[in-house]
Protein backbone atom coordinates (compact mmCIF):
# COMPACT_ATOMS: atom_id res chain seq x y z
CA UNK A 1 0.00 0.00 0.00
CA UNK A 2 0.96 3.86 -0.57
CA UNK A 3 2.56 5.73 2.59
CA UNK A 4 -0.27 6.12 5.08
CA UNK A 5 -2.20 10.01 5.33
CA UNK A 6 -0.18 10.31 8.39
CA UNK A 7 3.01 9.25 7.19
CA UNK A 8 2.95 11.69 3.56
CA UNK A 9 1.35 14.77 6.17
CA UNK A 10 4.95 13.72 8.38
CA UNK A 11 7.21 13.79 5.14
CA UNK A 12 5.28 16.93 3.98
CA UNK A 13 6.62 18.48 6.82
CA UNK A 14 10.11 17.10 6.90
CA UNK A 15 10.83 18.56 3.85
CA UNK A 16 9.04 21.69 3.68
CA UNK A 17 11.40 24.16 1.30
CA UNK A 18 14.26 25.51 2.51
CA UNK A 19 14.50 23.14 5.93
CA UNK A 20 17.88 22.09 5.81
CA UNK A 21 18.03 17.80 5.32
CA UNK A 22 18.79 15.73 8.27
CA UNK A 23 23.02 15.23 6.76
CA UNK A 24 22.96 18.79 6.37
CA UNK A 25 23.76 19.33 10.35
CA UNK A 26 25.96 19.17 12.55
CA UNK A 27 25.97 16.32 15.14
CA UNK A 28 24.52 19.03 17.59
CA UNK A 29 22.15 20.01 15.87
CA UNK A 30 21.08 16.66 14.28
CA UNK A 31 20.72 15.61 18.13
CA UNK A 32 18.59 18.72 18.96
CA UNK A 33 16.01 17.82 15.77
CA UNK A 34 15.93 14.64 16.85
CA UNK A 35 14.95 15.51 19.93
CA UNK A 36 12.50 18.01 19.02
CA UNK A 37 10.96 15.49 16.97
CA UNK A 38 10.07 12.75 19.33
CA UNK A 39 8.70 15.90 21.96
CA UNK A 40 6.56 16.88 19.58
CA UNK A 41 4.50 13.67 18.51
CA UNK A 42 5.06 11.83 21.61
CA UNK A 43 2.46 10.53 23.43
CA UNK A 44 1.35 12.58 26.90
CA UNK A 45 3.74 10.58 29.55
CA UNK A 46 1.49 7.63 31.61
CA UNK A 47 2.11 7.12 35.29
CA UNK A 48 4.65 4.64 36.28
CA UNK A 49 5.22 3.22 39.67
CA UNK A 50 8.37 4.53 39.82
CA UNK A 51 11.28 5.95 38.00
CA UNK A 52 14.94 5.97 38.64
CA UNK A 53 18.33 7.21 37.39
CA UNK A 54 20.53 3.93 37.55
CA UNK A 55 24.36 4.23 37.19
CA UNK A 56 26.26 1.43 35.85
CA UNK A 57 30.13 1.67 36.77
CA UNK A 58 32.44 1.00 33.43
CA UNK A 59 35.89 -0.81 33.87
CA UNK A 60 37.75 2.63 33.81
CA UNK A 61 35.66 4.18 36.31
CA UNK A 62 33.47 6.45 34.09
CA UNK A 63 29.55 5.37 34.76
CA UNK A 64 26.93 4.11 32.14
CA UNK A 65 23.62 5.53 33.30
CA UNK A 66 20.42 4.23 32.48
CA UNK A 67 16.63 4.87 33.61
CA UNK A 68 14.71 2.36 35.62
CA UNK A 69 10.81 2.13 35.30
CA UNK A 70 8.52 -0.17 37.50
CA UNK A 71 5.27 -0.78 35.82
CA UNK A 72 2.08 1.10 36.93
CA UNK A 73 0.21 -2.04 38.58
CA UNK A 74 3.41 -3.74 40.21
CA UNK A 75 4.16 -3.77 43.66
CA UNK A 76 7.03 -3.17 45.69
CA UNK A 77 7.88 -6.45 46.22
CA UNK A 78 6.67 -8.09 42.96
CA UNK A 79 9.72 -10.11 41.05
CA UNK A 80 9.24 -8.65 37.32
CA UNK A 81 10.20 -9.54 34.10
CA UNK A 82 12.81 -6.58 32.76
CA UNK A 83 13.07 -5.42 29.20
CA UNK A 84 16.43 -3.89 28.19
CA UNK A 85 15.48 -1.04 25.69
CA UNK A 86 18.33 0.45 23.65
CA UNK A 87 16.62 3.75 21.76
CA UNK A 88 16.80 4.61 18.10
CA UNK A 89 19.22 7.35 16.17
CA UNK A 90 21.99 5.81 14.27
CA UNK A 91 23.97 5.48 17.20
CA UNK A 92 24.70 9.41 16.54
CA UNK A 93 21.48 10.90 18.31
CA UNK A 94 18.62 9.94 20.00
CA UNK A 95 18.53 10.08 24.28
CA UNK A 96 16.88 8.01 27.32
CA UNK A 97 14.84 11.18 28.11
CA UNK A 98 13.15 11.14 24.40
CA UNK A 99 12.46 7.61 24.89
CA UNK A 100 11.13 8.34 28.35
CA UNK A 101 7.34 7.68 27.10
CA UNK A 102 7.71 5.06 24.40
CA UNK A 103 9.50 3.03 27.78
CA UNK A 104 6.92 4.35 30.17
CA UNK A 105 4.10 2.18 27.48
CA UNK A 106 6.33 -0.67 27.50
CA UNK A 107 6.11 -1.16 31.40
CA UNK A 108 2.62 -0.38 31.78
CA UNK A 109 1.26 -2.33 28.92
CA UNK A 110 3.18 -5.39 29.74
CA UNK A 111 3.81 -5.68 33.19
CA UNK A 112 7.71 -5.74 33.12
CA UNK A 113 10.30 -3.55 34.16
CA UNK A 114 11.98 -1.28 31.52
CA UNK A 115 15.74 -0.11 32.00
CA UNK A 116 16.35 2.22 29.41
CA UNK A 117 20.05 2.72 28.37
CA UNK A 118 21.94 5.59 27.84
CA UNK A 119 25.06 4.05 25.91
CA UNK A 120 27.36 6.09 24.71
CA UNK A 121 27.12 8.15 21.04
CA UNK A 122 29.37 8.55 18.03
CA UNK A 123 31.23 9.94 16.92
CA UNK A 124 32.77 10.88 20.22
CA UNK A 125 32.55 7.98 21.22
CA UNK A 126 32.35 5.57 17.87
CA UNK A 127 32.01 1.73 17.14
CA UNK A 128 32.31 -0.37 19.22
CA UNK A 129 31.67 1.74 22.49
CA UNK A 130 27.73 1.00 21.97
CA UNK A 131 28.40 -2.10 21.81
CA UNK A 132 30.11 -2.04 24.73
CA UNK A 133 27.67 -0.34 26.63
CA UNK A 134 24.73 -2.70 25.40
CA UNK A 135 26.65 -5.81 26.61
CA UNK A 136 27.49 -4.06 30.10
CA UNK A 137 23.66 -3.05 30.66
CA UNK A 138 22.57 -6.84 29.87
CA UNK A 139 25.54 -7.70 32.20
CA UNK A 140 24.84 -5.31 35.36
CA UNK A 141 21.04 -5.84 35.37
CA UNK A 142 21.69 -10.11 35.81
CA UNK A 143 23.95 -9.96 38.30
CA UNK A 144 21.82 -6.69 40.23
CA UNK A 145 18.73 -8.79 39.68
CA UNK A 146 18.15 -8.36 43.55
CA UNK A 147 18.59 -4.83 43.72
CA UNK A 148 16.34 -4.07 40.51
CA UNK A 149 13.23 -6.69 41.77
CA UNK A 150 13.40 -8.53 38.70
CA UNK A 151 14.22 -12.38 37.24
CA UNK A 152 17.25 -12.63 35.93
CA UNK A 153 16.45 -15.28 33.78
CA UNK A 154 12.81 -13.57 32.25
CA UNK A 155 15.28 -10.58 30.68
CA UNK A 156 14.54 -9.27 27.52
CA UNK A 157 16.34 -7.17 25.01
CA UNK A 158 15.17 -4.37 22.80
CA UNK A 159 15.33 -1.26 20.52
CA UNK A 160 14.65 0.42 17.71
CA UNK A 161 16.63 0.94 14.54
CA UNK A 162 19.97 1.31 15.39
CA UNK A 163 19.00 0.07 19.17
CA UNK A 164 17.82 -2.93 17.26
CA UNK A 165 20.86 -3.58 16.28
CA UNK A 166 22.42 -3.52 19.52
CA UNK A 167 20.05 -5.80 20.50
CA UNK A 168 20.69 -8.71 18.02
CA UNK A 169 24.56 -8.23 18.55
CA UNK A 170 24.50 -8.39 22.35
CA UNK A 171 22.13 -11.30 22.32
CA UNK A 172 24.71 -12.78 19.61
CA UNK A 173 27.60 -12.03 22.04
CA UNK A 174 26.08 -13.52 25.03
CA UNK A 175 25.31 -16.67 23.39
CA UNK A 176 28.94 -17.34 22.19
CA UNK A 177 29.16 -16.53 25.79
CA UNK A 178 27.44 -18.88 27.66
CA UNK A 179 26.04 -17.85 31.16
CA UNK A 180 22.96 -15.94 31.61
CA UNK A 181 20.80 -15.57 28.02
CA UNK A 182 17.98 -13.41 27.31
CA UNK A 183 14.76 -15.01 26.99
CA UNK A 184 13.64 -12.56 24.34
CA UNK A 185 14.10 -10.00 21.60
CA UNK A 186 11.99 -6.75 20.92
CA UNK A 187 12.97 -5.33 17.78
CA UNK A 188 11.74 -2.71 15.56
CA UNK A 189 13.07 -2.00 12.46
CA UNK A 190 16.48 -2.94 13.03
CA UNK A 191 20.01 -2.21 11.20
CA UNK A 192 20.95 -5.51 10.13
CA UNK A 193 23.59 -4.38 7.84
CA UNK A 194 25.37 -1.49 6.88
CA UNK A 195 26.46 -1.86 3.87
CA UNK A 196 23.02 -3.04 2.02
CA UNK A 197 22.25 -2.92 -1.24
CA UNK A 198 18.44 -4.94 -1.46
CA UNK A 199 15.73 -3.10 -3.91
CA UNK A 200 14.51 -1.15 -0.81
CA UNK A 201 17.78 1.20 -0.22
CA UNK A 202 16.97 2.36 -3.29
CA UNK A 203 12.82 2.29 -3.36
CA UNK A 204 12.77 4.21 -0.13
CA UNK A 205 16.12 6.08 -0.02
CA UNK A 206 15.00 9.60 -1.23
CA UNK A 207 11.88 10.85 0.18
CA UNK A 208 11.19 8.66 3.12
CA UNK A 209 12.53 10.28 6.43
CA UNK A 210 15.53 7.91 6.39
CA UNK A 211 17.17 9.20 3.31
CA UNK A 212 20.41 7.31 1.63
CA UNK A 213 22.64 10.59 2.98
CA UNK A 214 21.42 10.33 6.18
CA UNK A 215 21.96 6.63 6.35
CA UNK A 216 25.65 7.49 5.41
CA UNK A 217 25.99 10.49 7.86
CA UNK A 218 24.95 7.81 10.58
CA UNK A 219 27.95 4.99 9.37
CA UNK A 220 30.28 7.27 8.66
CA UNK A 221 30.58 8.75 12.20
CA UNK A 222 29.57 5.35 13.82
CA UNK A 223 31.97 3.46 11.63
CA UNK A 224 35.35 6.08 10.99
CA UNK A 225 37.42 3.29 10.17
CA UNK A 226 34.89 1.37 7.93
CA UNK A 227 34.16 -1.83 9.90
CA UNK A 228 30.99 -2.92 7.74
CA UNK A 229 31.53 -6.12 7.68
CA UNK A 230 31.76 -6.91 11.02
CA UNK A 231 29.65 -8.56 12.73
CA UNK A 232 28.97 -6.58 15.83
CA UNK A 233 28.21 -3.56 13.34
CA UNK A 234 26.38 -5.64 10.28
CA UNK A 235 24.91 -8.74 12.80
CA UNK A 236 23.70 -10.28 9.09
CA UNK A 237 27.08 -11.40 8.36
CA UNK A 238 27.76 -13.13 11.61
CA UNK A 239 29.21 -16.45 10.90
CA UNK A 240 25.77 -17.96 12.61
CA UNK A 241 22.53 -16.69 13.99
CA UNK A 242 21.77 -19.95 15.18
CA UNK A 243 20.85 -19.84 19.07
CA UNK A 244 19.14 -16.65 19.06
CA UNK A 245 15.73 -15.92 21.69
CA UNK A 246 12.56 -15.82 19.92
CA UNK A 247 11.89 -12.05 18.64
CA UNK A 248 9.35 -10.45 17.59
CA UNK A 249 10.40 -8.21 14.68
CA UNK A 250 8.52 -5.11 13.61
CA UNK A 251 9.03 -3.53 10.20
CA UNK A 252 7.71 -0.42 8.84
CA UNK A 253 6.48 -1.08 4.86
CA UNK A 254 8.63 2.34 3.50
CA UNK A 255 11.74 1.72 5.42
CA UNK A 256 14.81 1.47 3.12
CA UNK A 257 16.26 -1.45 5.87
CA UNK A 258 13.01 -3.01 5.56
CA UNK A 259 14.63 -5.98 2.84
CA UNK A 260 17.70 -6.50 5.19
CA UNK A 261 15.25 -7.17 8.12
CA UNK A 262 13.13 -9.37 6.08
CA UNK A 263 16.50 -11.43 4.91
CA UNK A 264 17.88 -11.22 8.75
CA UNK A 265 14.71 -12.89 9.71
CA UNK A 266 14.88 -15.55 6.68
CA UNK A 267 18.19 -16.40 7.91
CA UNK A 268 17.09 -16.93 11.46
CA UNK A 269 14.59 -19.09 10.72
CA UNK A 270 16.51 -20.90 8.25
CA UNK A 271 19.02 -21.23 11.15
CA UNK A 272 16.10 -22.66 13.77
CA UNK A 273 15.01 -19.64 15.35
CA UNK A 274 11.85 -18.05 16.16
CA UNK A 275 10.55 -15.29 14.66
CA UNK A 276 7.57 -13.47 14.62
CA UNK A 277 7.06 -10.69 12.28
CA UNK A 278 4.34 -7.97 12.47
CA UNK A 279 4.63 -5.84 9.47
CA UNK A 280 3.32 -2.25 10.06
CA UNK A 281 1.82 -1.10 6.56
CA UNK A 282 2.17 2.79 5.24
CA UNK A 283 4.54 3.56 8.13
CA UNK A 284 8.25 5.03 7.36
CA UNK A 285 11.14 4.09 9.35
CA UNK A 286 11.33 5.60 13.08
CA UNK A 287 7.16 6.20 14.06
CA UNK A 288 7.22 3.76 16.69
CA UNK A 289 7.85 6.94 19.27
CA UNK A 290 5.48 8.96 17.36
CA UNK A 291 2.24 7.83 19.06
CA UNK A 292 0.65 11.66 19.03
CA UNK A 293 1.19 11.54 15.75
CA UNK A 294 0.71 7.60 14.33
CA UNK A 295 -2.09 5.93 15.48
CA UNK A 296 -0.05 2.94 14.21
CA UNK A 297 2.45 3.71 16.37
CA UNK A 298 0.22 2.75 19.42
CA UNK A 299 -1.12 -0.02 18.23
CA UNK A 300 2.57 -1.62 17.58
CA UNK A 301 3.48 -0.45 21.23
CA UNK A 302 0.86 -2.48 22.52
CA UNK A 303 1.09 -5.73 20.77
CA UNK A 304 4.91 -5.30 21.15
CA UNK A 305 3.81 -5.35 25.12
CA UNK A 306 1.41 -8.06 24.74
CA UNK A 307 4.47 -10.11 23.17
CA UNK A 308 6.63 -9.17 25.52
CA UNK A 309 4.17 -10.10 28.65
CA UNK A 310 3.86 -13.67 26.66
CA UNK A 311 7.72 -14.58 26.71
CA UNK A 312 8.58 -13.12 29.87
CA UNK A 313 5.64 -15.05 31.96
CA UNK A 314 7.66 -17.24 34.68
Amino acid sequence: MPLSPQARALLDMVYRVGAPRFHELSVAQARHSFQKLLFAFRPEAPAVASVTEVPMARPDGSALLARFYRPFAAHRDDVLGLLIYYHGGGWCVGDVESYDVLCRELANASGCAVLSVDYRLAPEHPFPAAVVDARLAFEWAADQADLLGIAPGRIALGGDSAGGNLSIVTALGLRDAGGVQPRFLLLAYPSTEILGARPSRERYGDGYFLDRESLTWFFERYLPDGETEDWRASPLRAASLSGLPAMLLMTAECDPLIDECLAFAERVRAEGGTVEHLPVAGMVHGFLPLGKFFAEASDTVRAAAQALRRALED
